[in-house]
């Protein structure tokens, strides 16, 4: 019976890396780790499309891109939220000032 093996992201970058920086060919890295050369392309081309994501963090906080992105959203939303409230107080006084007038208070 045939196990399959898990590699660890930490273990996939250790490969690639050895191929790119250490020039390492991809067939002795195979070899090394019993994996086809297909799977270590497979990791490769993951690695360089999701490369990206290793600067959107630090410090597991969101980077600042994202904060400023949701703080605009929050100031749209209590802004759009105080209006809401204006226009429910208008609406109230207008409604206070018929009852006046049509003698209902």
């Amino acid at each position: 019976m045939n196990t399959r093996r898990h590699f660890s992201p930490e273990q996939k970058v250790a490969a690639i890396r050895r191929h790119l920086l250490e020039q390492v060919p991809v067939s002795q890295i195979c070899n090394e780790l019993g994996i086809a050369p297909s799977h270590f392309y497979l990791w490769q081309k993951e690695f360089f499309d999701n490369g990206h994501l290793a600067f959107e963090r630090s410090n597991g906080r969101p980077a600042k891109k994202a904060d400023a992105a949701r703080e605009e959203k929050i100031q749209a939303l209590e802004a759009k939220l105080r209006r809401k409230d204006e226009v429910l107080g208008e609406l109230m006084e207008e409604h206070v000032a018929l009852k006046k007038n049509l003698g209902e208070l």
